[in-house]
């Protein structure tokens, strides 16, 4: 009798852990993905729902997919129906251009996974403050706002930082250099980053959820609302409404940072730009973007012509 108690807890105790380890936004997309193709594709239904290298397979080939649908779709629509082809006239637009970008991003992002992937194996083995439930969030519904607001703001400082690190003398050249020759981005520059660039600079994202109570349905939209912005702030369209301009870090921002070098480094908001003496107002707003600057070059060459 002893013994079938033993087996009773024991496998109990196995559809515990395995439940407790898979506590985070990633367990949704695992699950989902297990019933449709890992299993028996990527590896035999033998394995466990709880086998570690299981896990760290899946999470490589959902992460690496993910980043690709995600860049790819993103910035192909970006590209077609946002993006002014008009930039690609500008005398700092390379030839080829979207192809490089294109491969580069898609050389980097693999390499970019694998810390990446460290960081959600940790999540899914229930080491983070992920919850399921509005009911486990500390302040109920208002901590669920909450939390996305911090997030965004959390995120926005730590980039600002890595990234005006990034642009040290001694960093510069071999790390986020890369992501600079795109003068004048198209939305595929995006992503087109340096592995050890792209990490760090997506490091807040992941670190968040370790030290700050998140609902895992909550922290996917914004890990996709991340891309989206990064896509957005890269597509060349400087319409932000009025009375935001001078908060908000959109495309017309990010273009002077690509452009002038040492400017704008923030993410969403122009906060830390302020603070740390970076902030600089888009010359887009001002009628000295790019495609202003195609616009002189135009009238110049006619006025050249009549001369002639």
């Amino acid at each position: 009798m002893r013994k079938y108690i033993y087996i009773i807890f024991c496998k109990a105790k196995s559809r515990y852990i395995s439940v407790h380890v898979t506590g985070s936004n990633m367990d949704l997309v695992l699950n989902l993905a297990d019933s449709h193709f890992f299993t028996p594709y990527v590896y035999p239904t033998s394995w466990p729902e709880d086998e570690p290298l299981r896990q760290i397979i899946g999470l490589l080939v959902v992460t690496n997919l993910g980043a690709a649908i995600l860049y790819l779709g993103l910035g192909t629509l970006s590209y077609y129906f946002i993006f002014d082809h008009n930039f690609m006239k500008h005398p700092q637009f390379l030839e080829n251009q979207v192809r490089r970008e294109i491969k580069y991003a898609m050389t980097s992002l693999p390499w970019i996974s694998i810390p990446t992937v460290a960081l959600f194996f940790a999540e899914v083995r229930g080491y983070s403050k992920l919850y399921d439930d509005v009911s486990e969030s500390p302040l109920g519904w208002s901590g669920l706002i909450f939390s996305m607001v911090s997030f965004l703001f959390f995120t926005d400082m730590c980039i600002y930082w890595i990234h005006r690190f990034l642009h040290h003398k001694l960093i510069y050249k071999n790390f986020h250099k890369p992501h600079h020759i795109w003068k004048v981005p198209t939305p595929f520059a995006s992503h087109a980053f340096h592995p050890v660039d792209g990490f760090l600079q997506g490091l807040p994202y992941h670190i968040y959820p370790f030290l700050f109570p998140l609902h895992k349905v909550l922290y996917l939209g914004l890990y996709v609302f991340v891309n989206v912005w990064t896509v957005s702030i890269h597509d060349g369209d400087y319409r932000v409404p009025r009375v935001m301009e001078k908060f908000i870090n959109g495309a017309a921002h990010h273009t002077d940072h690509h452009l002038f070098f040492d400017y704008n480094y923030g993410q969403y908001f122009t906060l830390w730009d302020r603070l740390g003496g970076s902030y600089k107002h888009p010359s887009a707003l001002m009628g000295k973007g790019p495609l202003d600057c195609n616009k002189k070059s135009s009238l110049m060459g006619h006025a050249n012509g009549k001369e002639e």
